[in-house]
């Protein structure tokens, strides 16, 4: 078994879209290979085959190397709720909630349990690429480190440093962070990759050959900038998209602690809708549709739409007739009350919600992670009473009330969500339910979209995606090193073994 580790020299380098690059030309090659990040702290995150959490762009890995995502590939999830505080998953199980200070001087039991995972998938798989998360030059971050030199240093794995060009100062990125690393770092550190380059090549050689001359290292490829690239993002949420003029305006708040606001890239590529994500402080525009996304810390989310004018807004574009959809979370805040009497989500307490269903939620301990099928009963037109839709629920919530008597869709053969009296106004704990064409063209008809079949199959967009990445490792990166050090037949042709 093999561990070649990705690390960055910010956070947002690129490293997730590198990893992502080489699984894939690994696994269209027929190599068994498995992604694994020891620790990510993001919002996103998936359900896994043996029933627990990952993070969200580890679980697009996973599909790179054409493998479901397992608990192993992210060991250690921290999923913040507040600026000090975060829920910590161990090898897909939440473990419980700590502050910053208290997961600082756990780290070294963490680090078990990443060994752990490491190890039970390099049983399994004959090559491991990982990621690192950030910088491993944050001194401040050093001692017990588990997510980037601190695991190659244990695990004796070579590293490759990615730095980001069209940020700026690239070169200062690789050097400083080279000469920040103790010497054995700098000695497993085999070379660099240089991201997200635009213009002509000639020009950035005379830097290239400097940088070698400089740290004594490789520049193993520079990867060009990829215009029009959406995929699974890490924790940043992407606003480019596709829209046409005389589009469904669709409007989603950027609550503080947002998560799993990948569900929204399927509309970032339908080009029948124009996608804004409203921020802090920003004007509220009017809408054909509203969409309350999930969130970590429901309550002080609850307090953050207060403080910024959401519900008045709410009630305006229910009055002019427009629509309003809740997930998970999002769900939970259109009901007149959340409980949290154990404090699962922060201090134990309970909040009003935006009281446009009749149900309470009360939050209980024990998330119920579960892949899920089912079908949406959603008017006005026949495409949405019975299109299918699979996707995924992660929730501590139980909500009770006469609103859950009207669903919004079956799943599993039972009940689930609810939609208004008047049809304007609904809600799931479904996360995922616009990747599939038939449940996306029919939510956005019921928000008033007219025509239909314009949206995209999301899983075979991914799919695409990471193969564009994939040939962008064949064309710009050293391809005979990757397969010296990962010790591949040099004869094995790209493409020669699709995978998923």
């Amino acid at each position: 078994m093999i561990t070649l580790m990705i690390q960055g020299t910010t956070s947002d380098a690129g490293k997730t879209t590198v990893v992502a690059a080489l699984c894939r030309w690994l696994a269209r090659q027929g190599v068994s290979v498995a992604p694994f990040k020891p620790q990510n702290m993001a919002l996103n995150s998936a359900v896994t085959v043996d029933g627990g959490e990952i993070g969200r762009s580890t679980a697009l890995h996973a599909l790179a190397c054409g493998l479901a995502p397992h608990s192993d590939m992210n060991p250690v999830l921290l999923k913040p709720h507040s600026d000090c505080g975060a829920q910590v998953i161990l090898r897909g199980q939440v473990y419980g909630t700590m502050d910053a200070l208290d997961y600082h001087a756990y780290k070294a039991e963490a680090m078990q349990a990443v060994m752990d995972a490491w190890r039970a998938l390099s049983e399994r798989y004959a090559v491991i690429i990982a990621e690192g998360a950030g910088s491993p030059a944050e001194i401040n971050l050093r001692a017990n480190d588990i997510a980037n030199m601190g695991f190659a240093e244990a695990a004796d794995c070579p590293v490759l440093l990615v730095g980001d060009i069209d940020r700026g100062g690239v070169f200062a990125q690789l050097v400083g962070t080279l000469d920040l690393l103790a010497e054995s770092e700098q000695a497993r550190t085999q070379g660099f990759i240089i991201n997200r380059f635009r213009g002509d090549i000639s020009l950035l050689e005379p830097g290239l050959d400097w940088l070698t001359e400089r740290t004594g290292k490789p520049v193993l490829g520079v990867l060009p900038y990829l215009q029009g690239l959406i995929i699974d993002s890490e924790d940043s949420i992407g606003t480019s998209g596709v829209s046409q003029s005389g589009a469904l305006n669709v409007i989603v708040p950027v609550l503080p602690r947002i998560s799993n606001h990948n569900d929204f890239d399927p509309l970032r590529l339908h080009p029948g809708v124009n996608l804004q994500f409203i921020g802090p402080d920003q004007t509220i525009p009017a809408a054909d549709l509203i969409i309350l996304p999930g969130s970590q810390s429901i309550r002080s989310d609850l307090a953050w739409l207060q403080a910024q004018g959401w519900p008045q807004a709410i009630d305006k574009h229910l009055r002019y007739g427009g629509k309003v959809l809740g997930i998970c979370a999002g769900f939970q805040m259109l009901g007149q009350r959340v409980d949290d009497p154990d404090g699962l989500e922060g201090a134990a307490g309970s909040a009003e919600g935006l009281g446009l269903l009749a149900m309470r939620t009360r939050l209980v301990a024990g998330k119920q992670l579960q892949e899920v099928q089912g079908t949406l009963h959603l008017p006005p037109s026949k495409a949405g009473l019975g299109a299918a839709f699979s996707g995924y629920t992660m929730r501590n919530g139980v909500s009770q009330g006469a609103a859950l008597a009207h669903p919004l869709a079956q799943i599993n053969g039972r009940d689930q969500g609810a939609l208004s009296a008047d049809e304007q106004i609904a809600g799931t704990d479904v996360h995922g339910i616009f990747d599939q064409p038939a449940a996306c063209d029919a939510v956005l008809q019921w928000a008033g979209l007219e025509g239909s079949g314009r949206a995209v199959d999301y899983q075979q967009h991914r799919l695409a995606q990471l193969d564009r990445l994939a040939d962008q490792v064949e064309q710009h990166l050293d391809t005979d090193w990757l397969r010296a050090v990962l010790k591949l037949n040099p004869s094995t042709p790209s493409g020669a073994a699709k995978p998923l």
